[in-house]
C-alpha cells in the first residue's frame, strides 16, 4: 500500500489517511441526500437518483485515488443540481433531454482534459466573470432553499414575499438553519451533515418525518436513461455549455485550492498529475449522466480531510468506499429527502460559501463589476444558470470596446458574446 499510494514520500501513514477520509466522507455525504431530494423535483425518481449520485461519486473518486493520487473526492456539485431542475421546466421537456446535456457536456470535458484547451478557456476567461458566475449561482441555490422551505413563497404583487415562518415546515427550517450554523461557526466537522441529522430527529418527533426502514438493498441503477435526440431537435447548445463551463470553472478553483493546502503546486504554480486529475472530475459527470445525475465535481469539502492529515489517494479510497456503504440506507435518505426543512439549510448555506469570489472582483473597475453584477443579478430571477452566463460574456467585451480596451479581451470572448447574440435573438428560450 505504501509503495502504491507512496505514504512515506507524502509523510502520513494508514491510519492518518484513513481518519481523513473519514473526515472528508462527514463533511460531504449530504449530498447522498440533497441531490436526490433536488433532482426527483424534476421528475427523475428518487432511487435513480439515489445510485446515480453515489455511482458518480464512487467512479470520480476513485479516477482520483488511482490516477492521481490525490486526497480529493468528486461526487455531484451542488448548483448545478438545481439548475437542471430549473431546465427541466423551462424547457418544457423530460428529464432524460436534460441528461443527454449533461452526458454531452462530460464527454466534452473529457475531450478538453486531453488537450491544452481547457487551459486556454480557463486563462481567456477574467476573473470577474468566473466569480461572477460562482456566486450567482450560490445566489441561486440558496433563493432554492428559500422556495423549497416555504420561507419564501410567490406573490402576485411582488412575485415573491416572506411565508408563514411559524407553519411546521418554515419553523423547522429556521431551526436546522440556526443549528447548523452554530455548527459551522464553532468549525465542527462534519457540521452540514449533523445539522441534517439533528433537524431529522426534531423533524421526527413533531411527527413531520416518517421513517419507514433504515437499512435495505440498495435499489436497481437505471442505466442511460438519456435522450440525446431531444438535445439537439430542442437546440439545447447553451444548457450543454453552461454545464460544462460551470464545471470546468468548479473542480479547476476547488482543486487548486486544496492541493495549495495540501503542498501539491509546484513553485512555477503547476499542479502535478493535473490531467489525470480532471478526467477524474470529466469521467464521473458522463457516468453519472447515464445512472441519472447532474455533472460532478470535486468538492472543497476535500479541504477538511486534508487538514486531518491527509495527502494521497488513499484517503478518497477511503471515502468512496464509506459513499458504497451509503447506498444500503436508502430508505432513510429517502425519508429524509422528502423533508424540505432537512436540505434547505443546506443549500443556503453553501450558497454563502460560494460567494467568497466576490471579494476578488475589483469594483472599482465598472468594466469589470458590472459584468459580475449582472451575472448574479439574473441567475437567481431568471432560474436560469445559462441565462447569467450569457448576459455576462456579452457585457463584458462590450464595455471593453466601449473603453478602448477591446485588444486586452480575448478572441474567445468575442467569439461567445456573437453566439450568445444570437442564441437569445432567434433561440431566446434555450
Amino acid at each position: 500500500m505504501d509503495r502504491f499510494f507512496r505514504l512515506k514520500e507524502n509523510n502520513t501513514d494508514v491510519k492518518t489517511e484513513m481518519l481523513a477520509g473519514l473526515t472528508t466522507f462527514l463533511t460531504m455525504v449530504y449530498i447522498v441526500v440533497v441531490n436526490p431530494a433536488i433532482l426527483s423535483s424534476a421528475g427523475v425518481p428518487f432511487e435513480q437518483v439515489f445510485m446515480a449520485t453515489i455511482i458518480a461519486a464512487v467512479v470520480g473518486t476513485l479516477i482520483m485515488a488511482f490516477a492521481a493520487n490525490y486526497p480529493i473526492a468528486i461526487a455531484p456539485g451542488m448548483g448545478l443540481n438545481a439548475y437542471f431542475v430549473t431546465e427541466v421546466v423551462q424547457q418544457d421537456v423530460g428529464y432524460p433531454v436534460i441528461l443527454g446535456t449533461v452526458f454531452l457536456a462530460g464527454v466534452l470535458f473529457v475531450i478538453l482534459s486531453l488537450t491544452s484547451l481547457r487551459e486556454t478557456l480557463i486563462t481567456a476567461i477574467p476573473p470577474s466573470l468566473k466569480y461572477g458566475i460562482t456566486s450567482g449561482i450560490g445566489l441561486f441555490i440558496a433563493f432554492l432553499g428559500l422556495r423549497m422551505s416555504e420561507i419564501i413563497v410567490a406573490s402576485e404583487t411582488t412575485l415573491v414575499t416572506f411565508g408563514d415562518i411559524t407553519a411546521p415546515g418554515p419553523l423547522l427550517t429556521i431551526f436546522g438553519l440556526f443549528v447548523t450554523l452554530a455548527l459551522i461557526a464553532r468549525k465542527v466537522t462534519g457540521g452540514l451533515f449533523i445539522g441534517m441529522l439533528l433537524t431529522g430527529i426534531i423533524g421526527f418527533f413533531t411527527g413531520q418525518l416518517e421513517i419507514s426502514g433504515v437499512v435495505d438493498a440498495p435499489p436497481a441503477p437505471v442505466f442511460w436513461d438519456i435522450d440525446l435526440a431531444g438535445v439537439f431537435s430542442n437546440g439545447l447548445y447553451t444548457v450543454i455549455f453552461a454545464f460544462l463551463l460551470v464545471t470546468i470553472f468548479d473542480t479547476t478553483g476547488t482543486m487548486v485550492g486544496v492541493a495549495e493546502q495540501a503542498g501539491f503546486i509546484r513553485k512555477d504554480g503547476s499542479l502535478p498529475r493535473a490531467r489525470a486529475a480532471l478526467m477524474a472530475d470529466a469521467s464521473a459527470t458522463t457516468v453519472g449522466a447515464m445512472f441519472g445525475t447532474s455533472p460532478s465535481s470535486a468538492y472543497i469539502e476535500s479541504s477538511s480531510g486534508v487538514a486531518a492529515g491527509g495527502r494521497t489517494g488513499l484517503t478518497t479510497v477511503v471515502v468512496a468506499v464509506l459513499f458504497l456503504l451509503s447506498m444500503f440506507f436508502a430508505p432513510v435518505v429517502g425519508a429524509v429527502s422528502g423533508l424540505p426543512a432537512i436540505t434547505a439549510p443546506v443549500l443556503i448555506i453553501v450558497g454563502c460559501f460560494m460567494m467568497e469570489g466576490l471579494a476578488k472582483v475589483n469594483w472599482k473597475a465598472f468594466d469589470d463589476a458590472f459584468p459580475a453584477f449582472i451575472i448574479i443579478l439574473t441567475m437567481p430571477l431568471t432560474s436560469s444558470i445559462a441565462t447569467g452566463i450569457a448576459i455576462g460574456f456579452i457585457t463584458y467585451p462590450v464595455l471593453k470596446l466601449v473603453m478602448g480596451k477591446g485588444k486586452s479581451v480575448h478572441w474567445i470572448l468575442y467569439m461567445f458574446a456573437i453566439i450568445f447574440i444570437l442564441q437569445m435573438i432567434f433561440f431566446p428560450g434555450h
